[in-house]
């Protein structure tokens, strides 16, 4: 089982093209002691009900995978401590508007025809089955979360995998054998759309982890054009199986919460620029203190598709009403943040980059107990009328590129700072040196 992840993307839709269904064998005698479980893990389900005289609970996890669960006394691969566990995957069922071509090449990986039950056809090999069901006339699959991606059938080696490329060379959309390390493997879409993978067990996942240990480092592929360090940190953070979760809490802006290994109390709050995300800073906050907890945030509105901090009228002029509301919006955000995340408000830096960097420091004018420490990168000030804000104490650092063709309009908001009160600032117009180069998406200011 693979999963890909849709972080913040929206749900797929079943249709025809598309895996439909994926069944797990279990023990026979298991079914009653399976809808126990499920009813008292409140997850939703069907049945139990005959399926080419099988005894089957159909259930939906979180996504809406529809997941099966077959009473048939099939011989586990690597038996699961739990003696009422799935065993081995059953069946797929495939979705599509050509049963009979989709029949017909599903021949080729190992499948013989079997018994019919209302539209659904079923084939088997040696070890399971697939349920190809004819849904002429349905509505087609949209790409998402809870959508099967495609289905993957076992090569026997390297050998097979090779002959089979050569067998579909005259298919549509088949792909070139691909080495992935862990196993090879081609693709291929099917009469109906489904997309298959043929694949190999070889050489297997222990090439770089020792059995006992499988799943408890993080690998990246050496070719990576991220550097590795920086994708640990773009990376959603989540817990092994039996390791306490970090919950995110549901708060008004999209965001991203990184735990260092040793953290010191101290927090960066990331602001990103014109069509970034919620990650794009966390690499260079990270080198900046590796011992900092980072909070990136996604900013609400969009201009031409890619995500902003507030709406732009041209180039140097901003719609207020947008600024003001997503600044209250963003003040209410990080003061429950605080609370959510149990973060010390006193030890919470800003750090902005050109359009996050611009909000930044209209949040530190309209709203002066939200942001107290802010490092701000290519900020110009975009509120028309700059708040007469009480910043007593607060400290910002601005930087600025000397051929920043914005940089005329930087002045007047260091000098606004610096008349807020006693307020530490420092700002540098010198090019940025770096020890090894940086992309950092949004580099339009504004």
């Amino acid at each position: 089982m693979s999963f890909l992840v849709w972080e913040d993307g929206a749900s797929g839709r079943t249709g025809a093209g598309q895996v439909g269904e994926l069944a797990f064998a279990v023990p026979v005698s298991s079914i009653g002691d399976w809808l126990t479980r499920a009813m008292s893990a409140h997850i939703p389900l069907e049945g139990p009900k005959h399926e080419f005289g099988e005894p089957v609970l159909r259930l939906r996890d979180p996504d809406g995978v529809i997941v099966k669960l077959v009473g048939v006394d099939m011989p586990a691969g690597a038996a699961l401590p739990d003696p009422i566990a799935p065993t081995r995957i059953r069946a797929v069922t495939l979705l599509t508007e050509k049963p009979e071509e989709t029949l017909e090449f599903a021949k080729r990986f190992g499948y013989r025809p079997g018994p019919v039950e209302g539209n659904t056809q079923r084939m088997y090999s040696e070890t399971d089955a697939i349920d190809v069901r004819n849904v002429r006339g349905y509505v087609p699959s949209i790409p998402g979360a809870g959508i099967f991606d495609h289905v993957a059938f076992r090569a026997a080696d390297v050998g097979a995998v090779r002959q089979m490329r050569l067998d579909l060379k005259g298919e549509e959309g088949v792909t070139n054998v691909h080495d992935r390390k862990y196993f090879l493997s081609l693709y291929v879409r099917e009469p109906g759309g489904i997309l298959y993978e043929y694949a190999t067990d070889e050489p297997g996942f222990t090439v770089d982890e020792e059995a006992a240990h499988l799943g408890e480092t993080l690998f990246i592929p050496a070719n990576a054009l991220t550097p590795a360090e920086d994708l640990k940190i773009i990376l959603p953070q989540f817990a092994l199986p039996g390791e306490e979760r970090n919950p995110m809490r549901d708060l008004p802006f999209v965001h991203r919460f990184h735990t260092p290994e040793e953290p010191d109390g101290s927090v960066i709050v990331l602001l990103h620029g014109t069509g970034g995300n919620e990650s794009d800073l966390m690499p260079l906050a990270h080198r900046i203190n590796p011992h900092a907890t980072l909070l990136g945030v996604r900013g609400r509105s969009t201009e031409e598709g890619v995500g902003r901090w507030f709406r732009r009228l041209n180039m140097l002029s901003f719609d207020q009403d947008d600024i003001r509301s997503e600044a209250e919006a963003f003040a209410a955000f990080m003061h429950e943040a605080v609370r959510a995340y149990g973060l010390d408000a006193a030890r919470i830096t800003a750090m902005g980059y050109s359009n996050g960097a611009n909000f930044a420091a209209a949040v530190m004018g309209l709203y002066p107990d939200v942001i107290r420490q802010a490092i701000l990168l290519r900020a110009i000030p975009v509120l028309d009328d700059l708040p007469q804000a009480d910043l007593a104490g607060a400290k910002v650092l601005m930087l600025t590129g000397a051929s920043d063709p914005y940089g005329t309009n930087t002045p007047k908001l260091a000098a606004w700072f610096k008349d807020r009160g006693p307020i530490s600032t420092s700002r540098s117009s010198r090019p940025a040196i770096s020890s090894r180069p940086m992309i950092w998406r949004g580099q339009r200011n504004g």
